[in-house]
């Protein structure tokens, strides 16, 4: 079990956590969320000892062992698969002491110890991890050196997978991984005996994985029972409750608060005021419940757009070595993309997902056969490496600037609020951003010039939950057609409706959905039991859905925009209206408002306003409602059953 209790935790001088408790049982499998920044890291980092706590105590049960992914990688020249072996710590132990011993009993004891650790089927262990993870049979004896930084991660998380442990700490494991290897560890842990702590901003992963959620918030660490979507609702009515805490608690002391400044200086009411200053003093404070994130991607409707965005016919894709000579990875490419198509490209890593997005992008020429771009296609393109481009000496206006050098600062400032620069953010140099933050101005960049394609290659790595949920609402809403490649199921659901699958050095259509894909790769590595299959699909029936929900999407837009603009000019009046009425109720709690030598027909008049404008404002809402319930509605009626 592990129990904190009265935890306070710093982070230089920065407070995370303060007087904090929360317990953790043996075998749970536990999501730890909260914004970035809460301190979910230093939380995990804390757990495996590497972080000390400045108070309370956090307990761990003694005899368990610990298991979690190295950030740094010893020996590069060793074997990946020696490599991930050398995370089966007693193991290791065991082999070592066999080397030295030359006493018969002693090599008879270690025998028997090596034997009941696992040792002669640890090489089937750490390849069955490494075949799961994306790594082919002919890469499991290279050495570490020769992969690059994310397949080394992926090394690393195989490492404290193959630990023999009682508590795994994970943090993002995902990060690195593609779809498939996503699906793999999903289903390697659910099924793992130990008790599981970690960290995702994968909402479908936490679901089906985590049975308990910590949520972090307020320096504090509240326990929910079950995945992430009973946490969203259980979290739900606990803020619900806290807003009417709060807001009852905030109307008391504003009158309270109202009256000491009204009478604090007459005579006859001191005793009245003092008591009321008592009364303010004793009221309990409540902290503001977490306000909604400030981050509303809203990406720009497209100024033109071709029927037929892109066709590829006979195309071969690849690269050039230093010599020009071609290495092609994918063949006989034929597809084409229209302007209301949004596709998901699904294929294990290595397979040509990111060689075909390069090549519809033009960031590599085909090597073979034609690429027709229709008139006007203007493409936005995010690729993984897309933050190392980014001028880490500029700030996100100047970015913006060099983009856009007649626009407006203002509209700049504004664009860039969407994406969570606001402030003096959007002046401080980049290089210290966290990743976050700087995929967000990478994606901010890739959207200002109002593509009629977006090509997408693991967008939301490094997001957080709240911006990846702002950029699944951007995305569904927008009317540029869409290619994406993502390990994010959630997104993938939510925002394409066909799916390309890119394999065996070809792309074709895959003709199901991600539940579909999922059967796909459990029958090819001979996992998913007969009576577990889906049947056979019916691909005419599919298309049709997807060509009616690429319909019904267009029509929702085109029939959305004039509701959404009439909100906008009803929120901009309202806005006026209530710093006004604001304005009045600042002179109405001064005592001088009602003082004899204030003019009668001045106060009486300034009444009047306040009372027309309270009306007015009245009803505007009331307008504003109705049209959120129609926008409601258009949405419910136009939703496709599937």
């Amino acid at each position: 079990m592990i129990k904190a209790s009265d935890l306070t935790l710093y982070r230089g001088s920065r407070c995370l956590l303060q007087d904090a408790s929360f317990v953790v049982h043996d075998g749970e499998r536990v999501g730890l969320v909260g914004r970035n920044g809460c301190g979910k890291t230093s939380l995990i980092t804390a757990l495996y000892g590497q972080l000390d706590i400045d108070q309370g105590r956090l307990e761990i049960a003694a005899d368990w062992r610990l298991s979690w992914v190295e950030q740094n990688i010893q020996s590069l020249d060793k074997p990946a698969r020696e490599h991930v072996i050398d995370g089966d710590r007693r193991l290791r132990v065991l082999q070592a002491e066999r080397a030295q011993a030359t006493d018969p009993n002693e090599i008879a004891r270690l025998e028997i110890e090596l034997e009941q650790a696992g040792a002669w089927q640890a090489n089937s262990r750490a390849e069955t991890l490494l075949s799961g993870l994306g790594f082919a049979p002919d890469e499991w004896l290279n050495p570490v050196g020769t992969f690059s930084g994310g397949w080394q991660m992926r090394l690393n998380l195989a490492q404290a997978l193959m630990a023999t442990s009682d508590l795994l700490l994970l943090d993002e494991p995902t990060n690195h991984l593609d779809l498939d290897a996503t699906l793999w560890l999903e289903r390697w842990l659910t099924s793992y005996q130990g008790t599981v702590v970690l960290i995702s901003h994968d909402v479908e992963f936490l679901d089906s994985v985590c049975n308990v959620i910590l949520h972090i918030e307020h320096q504090k660490v509240e326990r929910y029972r079950g995945n992430y979507q009973a946490f969203i609702r259980q979290h739900a009515e606990r803020s619900r409750q806290a807003h009417q805490i709060y807001e009852r608690q905030t109307r008391e002391a504003a009158r309270l608060q109202g009256f000491i400044d009204r009478f604090r200086a007459k005579a006859t009411k001191a005793r009245q005021a003092q008591s009321r200053v008592k009364a303010l003093a004793r009221i309990q404070a409540v902290a503001p419940p977490e306000s909604e994130s400030s981050i509303e991607i809203r990406i720009p409707e497209p100024d033109h757009s071709p029927h037929i965005l892109m066709r590829l016919k006979d195309v071969q894709a690849g690269y050039r070595d230093s010599s020009d000579q071609p290495h092609p990875i994918l063949e006989d490419i034929q597809i084409r993309i229209e302007a209301q198509d949004r596709i998901g490209v699904l294929g294990v890593n290595g397979a040509g997902k990111s060689t075909l997005l390069k090549t519809l992008a033009g960031e590599l020429s085909a090597l073979a056969g034609e690429v027709e771009r229709g008139q006007g296609l203007k493409i936005g393109y995010f690729a993984q490496q897309q933050m190392s481009q980014l001028d880490a000496q500029a700030t996100p206006l100047q970015h913006l600037l060099r983009l856009a050098p007649e626009a407006r600062e203002q509209d700049l400032r504004s664009y860039l609020a969407q994406y969570g620069f606001v402030g003096d953010k959007t002046l401080e140099p980049v290089g210290p951003f966290s990743g976050g933050e700087k995929s967000r101005l990478a994606l901010a960049i890739v959207l200002w010039h109002r593509p009629n394609l977006l090509v997408l290659d693991e967008p939301t790595n490094h997001l957080d939950i709240e911006t990846r949920h702002a950029l699944t609402v951007g995305l569904a809403q927008s009317e540029a057609a869409l290619l994406l490649v993502s390990h994010d199921r959630h997104l993938l659901r939510t925002t394409v409706d066909q799916f390309w699958l890119v394999a065996n050095g070809t792309v074709q259509d895959f003709e199901g959905d991600l539940d579909d894909y999922r059967q796909f790769i459990l029958q090819k590595s001979n996992r998913t039991p007969k009576n577990e299959t889906n049947g056979d699909t019916d691909s005419t029936d599919r298309k049709t859905i997807r060509r009616q929900q690429a319909q019904q999407r267009q029509a929702l837009a085109q029939q959305r925009r004039p509701l959404e603009k009439a909100l906008k000019v009803i929120e901009s009046d309202l806005e006026k209206i209530q710093t006004r009425v604001q304005s009045i109720e600042t002179q109405m709690q001064d005592p001088a408002f009602y003082d004899e030598a204030t003019r009668s027909d001045e106060r009486e008049s300034t009444l009047k306003e306040h009372g027309q404008l309270s009306a007015q404002a009245s009803e505007l809402e009331a307008k504003w409602l109705d049209l959120m319930q129609e926008i409601e509605t258009l949405e419910q009626t136009m939703t496709p059953e599937i």
